[in-house]
């Protein structure tokens, strides 16, 4: 009884390990085998789709309608004629004409007391400069991002993406 008990544990051990290295061998072959289908897929099997006429026609009808909503809102303020800092006296008479990015920000800023506070802003940041700040491309740039960034302080909603001076002499 001895001998029987004995010759069934190596049975089921080889059975097992059997089993178990078939099981191995299938999970190692559906791996390898999903691989080389994903190199396939990637590389080889690869197709260039193909554009009809008409697949060309609505994406240059979408293109056209999202510039279309793109267009640019432009909110001309009224002319500025300030005094600078500075010896000697010097006046500046600037145009100041703010780019919007959305429709709802160029109702923002005509709004009356919006378009009072941001008149007053410029009228401020035109006063700190003297003639030397404003002589240089340099200068008109940084005046114009100040600009930018003080209107833009004053809206919640709307969103000054540039400013153009459509006039700028100074006397």
């Amino acid at each position: 009884m001895a001998d029987a008990e004995n010759q069934q544990a190596p049975k089921k051990s080889l059975n097992m390990g059997l089993i178990l290295s078939l099981a191995f061998a299938l999970v190692n072959l559906g791996a390898m085998g999903g691989g080389a289908y994903l190199v396939y897929a990637s590389t080889i099997g690869w197709q260039n789709p193909t554009i009809t006429e008409n697949d060309l026609r609505t994406e240059e009808e979408k293109l056209a309608e999202a510039n279309r909503s793109l267009d640019p809102f432009i909110y001309t303020m009224d002319k500025f004629t300030v005094n600078l800092d500075g010896e000697p006296r010097r006046t500046i008479r600037v145009e100041v004409n703010l780019e919007m990015l959305a429709k709802d920000g160029f109702e923002e800023v005509i709004n009356t007391e919006n378009r009072a506070k941001a008149r007053d802003r410029i009228v401020r940041i035109l006063n700190e400069k003297n003639f030397s700040d404003l002589e240089t491309i340099q200068g008109k740039l940084f005046l114009k991002d100040r600009i930018a960034l003080e209107v833009n302080g004053l809206l919640r909603d709307g969103v000054v993406k540039d400013v153009f001076f459509s006039e700028f002499v100074v006397q």
